[in-house]
Order: structure tokens, then C-alpha cells, then sequence
């Protein structure tokens, strides 16, 4: 599947947040980042596009993910670290690891500024 046939797939996506216009939105940057590192690996041969689908489907049918689709890319983020995970390429507590850096980094930089992985006081330099 090539680059523009993921993004059809992904365009037709159930639940996916929308503009009043109809057209695939992100609310925040961490989401379109998230997007694109996805379509990223997936070009990269990481995972074949039914995988991620059969991934991302799991995630989203959950019991507790909301109806309305306020937390897509939250889904979309837990089945990518799942997947990368089933896959042998990361563990859980790596992902645990770097997810509280970035929060530490967050919670460290001041307003305004972009948040930086360096930014976290506890990160091993």
C-alpha cells in the first residue's frame, strides 16, 4: 500500500475527529506528529498497513474510549505503542520511561517555550 492509499484508508477512518467541513482534524500538534510517525513506520516496512488497522481497530472499540471520539489519537498512540511493542521493538517500561520524561519536561519549561525531552530535570544527559 503506498503512502497515498494509507492516507484514503485513513481519511474513510470511523470516529476519526472532523471539521465541520467533514475533512480529518487534529486538535493538537502531539496528534499530527503521532500521524506521521505512524505513516513513517509503516514506510519503513515496521508493520504492514492491515497490522496497523487491526491494531488501531482494537484500540478504538475498547469499552472505555469515548463515543463522540474526543480521544482518538489517545487510541491511536496506545495501539502504536502495542503494536510496536508486540512486535519486539520497544517494551512497556521504555514507553512508560520516555512518556514521564516528556511529562517531566512539560511540567519543567516554561510558557510559551516548546517543550524539549532536554527540558526534563531528571533526563540522563
Amino acid at each position: 500500500m503506498s503512502a497515498c492509499d494509507a492516507g484514503s484508508v485513513v481519511r474513510d477512518t470511523p470516529g476519526l475527529p472532523r471539521s465541520e467541513e467533514g475533512d480529518p482534524v487534529f486538535a493538537e500538534p502531539w496528534q499530527a506528529e503521532a500521524f506521521a510517525l505512524t505513516v513513517h513506520l509503516h514506510e519503513r516496512g515496521v508493520f504492514t498497513w492491515p497490522e496497523w488497522a487491526e491494531a488501531l481497530s482494537a484500540e478504538v472499540k475498547r469499552p472505555h474510549r469515548a463515543a463522540d471520539g474526543r480521544d482518538y489519537y489517545d487510541g491511536w498512540v496506545a495501539a502504536l505503542s502495542s503494536l510496536l511493542e508486540a512486535k519486539g521493538i520497544t517494551e512497556a517500561a521504555t514507553l512508560l520511561d520516555l512518556q514521564q520524561s516528556w511529562q517531566r519536561a512539560a511540567e519543567a519549561t516554561p510558557h510559551g517555550q516548546p517543550i524539549e525531552l532536554d527540558n526534563d530535570p531528571l533526563r540522563v544527559r
